[in-house]
């Protein structure tokens, strides 16, 4: 920016500042032009100058008062410390004016267009903290903040977050920091005025602050650092990198109903199918097969240029032919041939999903895919995918996957993989878990993963969603609606590290790791990151039984089962977790020590009971001890947990079975209370896994999720917590 003097500078308007920068070509602010720009935002920063001149910043510090820092101004030093070009403690003008010219002469200097020299009063002494900012790929604006210092260039003791932050946001920001008791006054030192710091980050990150109003203009922020005393915070260096002039907004939100929109997709009543083959058994005869078998009620039409009769059904020679509108149709043709099938639908087709591949998936896809979204806007539908499998939903009699439940349930899924979505929806089967639909989404080219998560958390049927995503596309309008989520959304993200790094020019671009926006999403929203299919399916299953709490999240923990190593494991699985195992109250033990149950019994918590007292009063002892429980140590959760090995050859009663009858008992007695979850352990021999899959469709019948060992149980009730406390967040 042309040299300018600091006070004629903030006076300017953000937007002039921004706009003279790009007027002259420049890929940032220079310093002067982005301390004005914080102060039109209410930052405060030290009181300065820009000279020309070594003479020129003497004078300048002779109106001023020291002691004085002296900075060079040039648009080709972006790290003027490493340059040479920081000088700091300066006591006068003769002192300044020596500096400017020591540095004048330093190879890095000598060497580049020096614009000026920033003559400017040195902040007091304080805590040295970083505030950043950049434009996340996927979310846009977030804000970073950290301690300064070697805290953030070795420790990185940073935290991030989606912008706009509120108050509550901000001081869990700097909760998160491994160094927060440093700004408390820790070792004697005083404390920092921490209001101050919290003012600072939400006028750079708040609704109305300064990323939010100029989210298109920046890439890149830093203030570092940002001096806070116990007499305020002061911003004492700005770093202002701008963004491409194509940044635009991250997504633009749908306004048409979601369940208006998908309604046709989950509950079709007439269905075509594009690429059977009156000869050859290709996946689309496949799925018309399927679609038989599973008791698809509504009409199925084989669409063909030639055929009169697939699969036994008659078939039409284009969409634009059936008897009646298409709510939905398959499509697994040659991938060039797609872009005219879907402009040719003229408006006869609410959904259409795309199987075939050969499209962005691919480099020379790319243009073909353009073409399809632009063949569906012609033709009036909304595409699915393409490269993907298929929608399953129950309830429309929609399947792709061979055999899978009739059952209508309650998790919802969005998957942007068709094969591991046939793996969730069969291994969850097995696990327990009912479905009120499963879409696969491929390459989203025209229907994005948020438009699905809007009509499960419209659809009454849904009470979870689970989703498992590698590109989010419109991730701002996905921030923007799990922030306002009322249903719990557990993610399974595949390629955290596929978009590429920042190539940064600050030390936030340089934190600003590709995971850091996914991280911030599970802070500031009801969902929860997880890593494998596994944790996904156990999540997900117990998110099915429970009632969350968000004015209780779990925490408490009630272990009880047989085996004492077993016990001990189990209370470090749930200390790991972040879950308290603690020993009861004094009255809880004594009315459990009432019982006088069989020696070898424990009931400190974990309860630690072997086979023999399970099997006192046929099993229904357990009801006693979860009465007096419930009653006394009011936990938030009770986590059983039974070695079914162990009761192999004991006794002609299987209390197992009658346990379920117990836990519905209990939780009818004490009806929201704590969750109720079972962990049952088997030694991998097939009587025993057969007899966990009996016992299995019990706890199903009867609202319990049952995970197969100890430590993904405790995972579980832990990410419920977790979901718990952003709901409570969200409603208060």
């Amino acid at each position: 920016m042309t040299i300018q003097d600091v006070q004629t500078l903030r006076s300017v308007s953000s937007a002039s500042l921004f706009a003279q920068a790009r007027a002259e070509g420049r890929s940032s602010l220079d310093e002067a032009a982005g301390k004005a720009l914080l102060a039109d935002f209410g930052i405060r920063v030290p009181r300065s100058r820009v000279a020309r001149t070594a003479e020129e910043a003497g004078r300048i510090a002779d109106e001023l008062t020291g002691p004085f820092v002296v900075k060079v101004v040039s648009p080709d030093i972006l790290h003027k410390s490493d340059a040479g070009g920081v000088a700091l403690r300066l006591a006068d003008g003769p002192a300044v004016k020596a500096a400017v010219e020591a540095m004048a002469v330093k190879p890095k200097i000598a060497g580049a267009l020096v614009e000026g020299w920033l003559v400017e009063e040195m902040a007091p002494a304080g805590r040295e903290m970083v505030i950043g900012g950049y434009r996340d790929p996927q979310f846009g604006p977030m804000l970073m903040v950290g301690l300064g210092g070697i805290f953030v260039e070795v420790l990185h003791d940073v935290a991030f977050r989606i912008c706009p932050i509120d108050a509550a946001q901000a001081e869990a920001m700097l909760g998160e920091l491994k160094g927060r008791a440093l700004l408390r006054g820790a070792r004697g030192e005083a404390a920092v005025d921490e209001a101050a710091l919290i003012d600072v980050m939400l006028r750079i990150g708040g609704p109305d602050g300064l990323l939010m109003r100029h989210a298109d203009e920046i890439a890149e922020l830093d203030l570092n650092p940002v001096i806070v005393s116990a007499n305020g915070a002061v911003a004492v260096d700005a770093r202002v990198i701008l963004a491409p002039d194509s940044a635009g907004e991250v997504g633009k939100a749908q306004s048409a109903s979601p369940l208006d929109t998908f309604r046709p997709l989950f509950e079709p009543k007439t269905v075509a199918v594009l690429g059977a083959s009156t000869k050859d058994v290709a996946i689309a005869n496949t799925f018309v097969r399927r679609m038989k078998a599973f008791g698809y009620s509504g009409a199925l039409y084989p669409i063909h240029p030639n055929a009169t009769e697939i699969e036994g059904l008659k078939a039409y020679p284009s969409l634009a032919h059936t008897p009646e509108p298409v709510d939905y149709a398959y499509i697994a043709v040659g991938a060039e041939r797609i872009p005219g099938i879907l402009a040719g639908a003229n408006g006869r087709c609410a959904i259409a999903q795309v199987i075939s591949s050969g499209f962005g998936e691919v480099e020379e896809g790319k243009a073909l895919q353009e073409a399809l979204v632009e063949g569906a806007k012609a033709g009036g539908v909304r595409v699915l995918g393409p490269n993907c499998l298929g929608t399953y939903s129950p309830r429309g009699g929609l399947t792709f996957p061979a055999d899978a439940p009739r059952e209508v349930g309650s998790i919802g899924i969005v998957s942007q993989s068709g094969g591991l979505t046939t793996d969730i929806i069969k291994r969850g089967e097995w696990r327990g878990l009912r479905f009120s639909g499963a879409v696969t989404i491929g390459n989203s080219a025209d229907v994005k993963p948020h438009e699905l998560v809007a009509y499960y958390l419209e659809d009454p049927q849904t009470r979870a969603i689970g989703l498992y995503l590698e590109d989010v596309k419109q991730g701002r309008v996905f921030f923007e609606m799990l922030r306002g989520a009322k249903k719990p959304i557990v993610i399974l993200k595949g390629g955290r590290s596929n978009l590429g790094r920042l190539a940064a020019a600050s030390h936030t671009g340089a934190l600003a790791g590709d995971e850091k926006g996914w991280d911030a999403l599970q802070q500031q929203t009801p969902a929860l990151l997880v890593s494998t299919v596994d944790e996904f399916i156990d999540l997900l299953l117990a998110l099915q039984h429970f009632e969350l709490r968000p004015e209780r999240p779990t925490r408490a923990v009630t272990l009880f089962g047989n085996g004492g190593g077993s016990s001990v494991l189990g209370t470090d699985a749930f200390a790991e977790a972040g879950l308290d195992v603690a020993p009861y109250p004094d009255e809880a033990r004594m009315h459990l020590e009432a019982l006088k149950l069989p020696p070898g019994t424990s009931v400190a918590n974990p309860i630690d009971t072997p086979v023999r007292t399970l099997q006192e009063k046929e099993g229904f002892v357990a009801g006693e001890i979860l009465d007096i429980v419930y009653a006394h140590a009011r936990p938030d959760a009770v986590a059983m947990h039974l070695n079914l090995a162990a009761f192999v050859g004991r006794g002609s009663v299987d209390p197992v079975d009658n346990l379920f009858a117990v836990i519905e008992q209990t939780q009818a007695r004490w009806p929201g209370l704590a969750h109720f979850a079972l962990a049952l352990r088997t030694d991998g021999s097939p009587e025993l896994d057969d007899r966990r899959r009996h016992y299995r469709e019990k706890a199903r019948q009867v609202g319990v999720p049952v995970f197969e060992e100890i430590a993904p149980m405790a995972r579980a009730l832990a990410g419920v917590g977790h979901l718990e406390r952003r709901m409570s967040e969200r409603q208060g």
